[in-house]
């Protein structure tokens, strides 16, 4: 089971992670890190340091009401993607440990 990075976590919600297999989860939204855990494997989990975010990038359908799902870049160059049931409340959590540059359409 992973340790989380976080002491404060100030947002969760279920989600849906597209990397590789689909699978389901919870993420967190905390002070130190992005996070997903996946339901069923406790083996399977994403954790991002915010130093490590290099942008976030949002699908935005319906003239800019609707955001079906979002990815989060790294500095390494590699890419996650997520869905969580309210995306855009998610977007909030994430926009108060980010620059305003670092979230984009």
């Amino acid at each position: 089971m992973a340790q989380s990075q976080n002491t404060r976590v100030d947002f969760t919600i279920k989600a849906t992670s597209y990397h590789g297999l689909t699978t389901y989860g919870d993420v967190m939204v905390g002070d130190r890190a992005f996070e997903f855990y996946n339901e069923r494997n406790v083996d399977d989990f994403i954790q991002i340091p915010w130093n490590e975010v290099d942008h976030v990038a949002a699908s935005v359908l319906a003239k800019g009401r609707t955001i079906a799902r979002f990815a989060v870049f790294t500095k390494g160059g590699a890419s996650f993607s997520f869905s969580t049931r309210d995306n855009k409340r998610t977007l909030r959590a994430m926009r108060e440990h980010l620059d305003s540059d670092q979230l984009v359409r």
